[in-house]
């Protein structure tokens, strides 16, 4: 059947067919994708097939032909052994009288009297045009030919989107209502922000159900929080939910080193939002855009602040009923240009903030579904040693969990891979190579008791989960991991006293037990040094200075407000919130010193401990303060390396 409808066709159709199958131009009609390989030939191969071979004929095909030097030439002239000449305008050719009839070949040289010579002696010659058409045009065409090859070549890695017409155009990523498959079920943790965008989603599945009563949506939606929060998911579950497309850029995109390309880019956005209206335009890291004009002492940025411009005009001419929404996400709303926030723009602020402990436990369901964990696994258990952890966090954990369990050859995730999972995201990777000198050890280990001895002794700290003194990280010696029983939100001055005194424990134990100190209390001092001036000069707990405020939240120091002086109050005034400080911290040193001198068994013994296992969990902690009496030792003795007065630290206890 199909030779019969072959030979019906068109005698001229089927030239073109097989012209086409020849050559490799146009479209094959049926079996374009079918053709077999070695039948499929292009033009282009062709041409440059027939130049090369007309650029390799003379060399390939000529006659062997000996070049001979000049004066040789006139010898043969003067011996009469020179046959017919051919006389070109830079070569001479001719064969050598005799049997052989030898071909050559010279350069021609500037010699008035050569045709003179030849007459003299009889010999026949003629001229020579050479045409140099085809070699200047190959000295032109294969270089230009190089050249559009390897701009061919670069136009493809840079991709259809970066030609030089094309700097204007938006590069915004556009998701089809298909492609977007994320939706609020997929967004755990942030349930107050899901809230607040569900009217949107309303509004662009159901337009007139808001507009019923002369309501207005917003023209923007601002999502503010801390990195890892999921704005990106939340914007992208907003039209998965409505089913609409989605076009994601970012806001440095829009920033080139032409002026007015952003703009350009801006109004193309915009158009192309138009045109497939209802949709969602996400700007996600709006702060590199958005950034408030005038901040920069030292001069503006033309192109960012007519980018800026050209946003704001947009925004002003965009009308909510045509089903365009706009959202972005910054974790620096206080840098914005204040033109961005005000209504009729980015008139809606949705905090995503850090999830409770109920939103963590739900975030580890999501995260966990296609991990095998085990029966002794409990996410709330989890949830509860996780507190600050924002939603990339918590996805991390699970997924070095798995990698640790993997590595070991497990079939199941098991609790001990999310205790070391948490260790590695809180503390670093542990450095098995490196080792300590027992002095060292010894002392670290005092240090970490310290802390945890004090952290169970105070009324406010929280309880201490785990002590280890196995190196981790940078700079980690050791550390002592506390696990809050709750989600807080606010310090009290007994609290916060409490922690001071936490921070100072494992500076104190060196102290006592050594009788010297070391730098490995650095980050310890710094962060009490914070927590004290914080207590005296912004949260007004000092008696002596009162219900004052003396310094602002700290802010970038970019902006505006930080050029004036940070300082509003006088120099007295100042060495009078020094001497608080000081106060405040050595407080807190004599009392943790208190402490650890009623406790210094259980240092001793938890020190002990720690030099042997390098690790002790909270439970063995509170079995041994519960069980200690005064002059009693709970753990048995464990020799250690003697310290610099040729002591063990046994000997030095009792």
């Amino acid at each position: 059947m199909e030779m019969a409808s072959n030979s019906n066709k068109d005698p001229i159709a089927n030239l073109t067919d097989k012209l086409r199958d020849l050559f490799g131009f146009g479209d094959h009609p049926k079996n374009k994708d079918t053709l077999p390989p070695k039948r499929r030939f292009n033009i282009w191969y062709f041409l440059l097939a027939v130049l090369f071979f007309s650029y390799l004929q003379p060399f390939l095909f000529s006659e062997k032909v000996e070049t001979i030097p000049y004066s040789r030439f006139k010898q043969a002239i003067a011996d009469g052994t020179v046959g017919k000449l051919i006389i070109g305008p830079e070569t001479i050719t001719g064969t050598l009288k005799g049997s052989t009839g030898q071909a050559f070949k010279t350069i021609r040289v500037d010699d008035p009297g050569l045709a003179k010579e030849l007459d003299e002696r009889k010999i026949s010659y003629s001229g020579r045009y050479e045409n140099k058409f085809l070699s200047s045009l190959l000295s032109w065409v294969l270089p230009l030919g190089f050249f559009f090859l390897i701009w061919r070549f670069a136009m493809k890695k840079m991709g259809t989107g970066m030609g030089v017409m094309s700097f204007s155009k938006s590069k915004a990523k556009i998701f089809a209502e298909s492609e977007t498959k994320v939706t609020f079920a997929d967004a755990a943790g942030i349930d107050e922000a899901k809230e607040e965008l569900q009217e949107v989603v309303e509004f662009l599945s159901t337009p007139e159900k808001s507009q019923k009563l002369g309501g207005r949506i917003p023209k923007g939606v601002l999502l503010v929080g801390p990195p890892g929060t999921g704005k990106t998911l939340l914007a992208r579950a907003v039209a998965g939910e409505a089913k609409v497309p989605f076009f994601s850029i970012s806001g440095s995109e829009f920033v080139e080193m032409f002026v007015g390309v952003g703009a350009a880019r801006v109004r193309d956005l915009f158009s192309q939002a138009a045109a497939q209206a209802p949709c969602i335009i996400f700007i996600d890291e709006l702060d590199g855009l958005g950034k408030a004009r005038g901040m920069n002492v030292m001069g503006g940025h033309d192109e960012r602040e007519q980018t800026l411009n050209q946003l704001l005009v947009e925004m002003d001419g965009f009308e909510t009923n045509k089903g365009v929404i706009i959202m972005a996400a910054t974790n620096r709303p206080e840098i914005l240009d204040p033109a961005l926030l005000r209504p009729g723009r980015f008139d809606r602020q949705v905090l995503v903030d850090r999830p409770d402990i109920n939103g963590r436990e739900a975030i580890l369901k999501i995260h966990s579904k296609n991990v095998v964990l085990g029966p002794e696994v409990d996410l709330r258990l989890i949830a509860g040693r996780t507190p600050g952890f924002v939603g990339a966090d918590l996805a991390n954990i699970i997924n070095e969990a798995a990698l640790l369990a993997a590595r070991n050859n497990k079939e199941i995730v098991e609790l001990t891979d999310f205790d070391e999972a948490i260790d590695r995201v809180v503390a670093g990777l542990q450095k098995k190579n490196r080792v300590m000198n027992p002095k060292e050890k010894e002392i670290v280990a005092f240090h970490e008791s310290g802390h945890a001895i004090v952290a169970e002794s105070v009324e406010h700290a929280d309880p201490v989960h785990k002590i280890s003194i196995i190196p981790r990280g940078i700079a980690a010696l050791g550390y002592t991991q506390q696990q809050p029983t709750e989600d807080r939100y606010l310090m009290t001055r007994a609290e916060l006293l409490d922690r001071l005194a936490v921070l100072l424990g494992g500076r104190v134990a060196e102290e006592l037990v050594f009788d010297e100190i070391s730098t490995g209390a650095q980050n310890d001092l710094q962060r009490a040094t914070d927590i004290a001036r914080s207590m005296v000069a912004e949260y007004g707990m000092s008696d002596r200075l009162g219900l004052v405020s003396y310094e602002r939240p700290r802010q970038a120091m970019f902006l505006p407000e930080s050029i004036s002086s940070a300082k509003q109050y006088s120099e007295a005034k100042g060495a009078q919130i020094d001497d608080e400080v000081f106060r405040f911290v050595d407080e807190a040193h004599q009392r943790v010193r208190k402490i650890l001198s009623e406790r210094r068994i259980i240092l001793d013994d938890l020190a002990r401990l720690l030099s042997q296992n390098e690790s002790v969990q909270g439970d063995e902690l509170r079995q041994m303060l519960s069980v200690a009496t005064p002059g009693t030792v709970t753990v048995p003795p464990i020799d250690l390396p003697e310290d610099i007065n040729g002591k063990t630290d046994q000997e030095n206890v009792i």
